[in-house]
């Protein structure tokens, strides 16, 4: 009887909506449990055309916890230029984070969402990828940075005096407007500025 595979279902979103960034990244892909990299390089199992990008920029590590017989994940940073932010937290060269069910992931302008659905195979897990035409992550104006190793201070991916909704952020739909023709953010803005006055 085969066992259950463990499927990651990766959405995907970059600002310019090239179709070159995610040209090389199939609809599905099946892997074994070894570690899944990303990246701009040829080696790279999920190949992003972004020049800023690292050629292994970071990896997606399954394991087994003991006593445990579902696949687990780790999201590694490999990049020596850039910092990657995971669920709230920013991991630098060689740092790594267990990833749990619903991920958020931003580095380079890349927005990733990855959800685990766990089997019990240990030989195999396969990537369902989905490209998104609006953000999968928001912030209010984000911050990001490639070249941490310049910036003397870290800044959040959130502006002065803001909160961060999240964490890194919140996964939601995109706003939709309302019969006024307006959207929340604008409303909420709308309602700021009134208070300020």
């Amino acid at each position: 009887m085969e066992r259950p595979i463990t499927l990651l279902r990766v959405s995907l979103y970059h600002p310019t909506q090239s179709p070159m960034a995610f040209a090389k990244i199939p609809s599905q892909l099946q892997h074994d449990a070894s570690p899944l990299l990303v990246g701009r390089g040829p080696e790279a199992h999920i190949q992003l055309q972004v020049p800023c990008l690292s050629r292994r920029h970071l990896s997606l590590e399954p394991y087994r916890e003991k006593g445990s017989a579902p696949l687990a994940f780790c999201l590694k940073s490999l990049s020596r230029k850039g910092c990657v932010w995971v669920n709230g937290l920013t991991l630098r060269f060689l740092e790594q984070v267990p990833l749990s069910i619903v991920n958020r992931v931003a580095f380079s302008g890349i927005q990733m969402v990855v959800r685990v659905e766990s089997g019990a195979s240990l030989e195999a897990l396969i990537c369902c990828f989905h490209f998104s035409p609006s953000p999968l992550i928001y912030r209010l104006q984000a911050e990001e940075t490639d070249e941490w190793e310049s910036s003397p201070v870290e800044q959040p991916p959130w502006g002065p005096g803001q909160q961060a909704a999240g964490h890194l952020g919140f996964l939601q739909e995109p706003p939709q407007p309302n019969p006024g023709g307006r959207t929340e953010i604008q409303l909420q803005r709308e309602s700021a500025d009134n208070r300020l006055c």
